[in-house]
């Protein structure tokens, strides 16, 4: 099962950064891939399920399977969506760097769908990445 892991350091404080991410449905505010989440079901509850609409057309269903604001953390599987990915598992979390500044982590576990395992990973990569350059310019690199 292949996995990724990505992360990059912000000059945000973690509490504030988290406050600005944590919640499920937040993604759209910073991933430039995602034009609006719709949310079914209670913001930060287990179960709730974001239906993510992508620039361009194309529609991603997720699930949260757990938050935990006090670690800075939530996991969430993907339901239905065009991704070349089955059994997909993730997570997002906001760590202390101890200084004023925080570390994203964005990390996921899945099986390759209708795609060589390389270039779903490469796939999921470009999607994280895309995604963490924008908070960059969002928050700030760390130095």
């Amino acid at each position: 099962m292949p996995q990724v892991t990505m992360s990059t350091k912000l000059a945000a404080d973690p509490t504030e950064l988290w406050k600005a991410i944590g919640g499920f449905a937040q993604i759209a505010d910073w991933h430039p891939a995602i034009e609006r989440a719709d949310i079914e079901g209670e913001e930060g509850k287990k179960g709730t399920i974001r239906r993510l609409h992508l620039v361009g057309g194309g529609e991603i269903v997720e699930r949260l399977e757990e938050i935990s604001p006090t670690e800075r953390v939530y996991r969430y599987t993907i339901q239905q969506g065009p991704l070349p990915v089955a059994s997909y598992e993730a997570e997002i979390r906001v760590k202390d760097n101890g200084d004023g500044t925080s570390t994203v982590e964005w990390s996921s576990s899945f099986e390759a769908e209708g795609v060589p395992e390389q270039e779903a990973v490469d796939i999921i990569q470009g999607i994280y990445k895309a995604g963490l350059e924008n908070l960059a310019k969002l928050y700030g690199l760390k130095r």
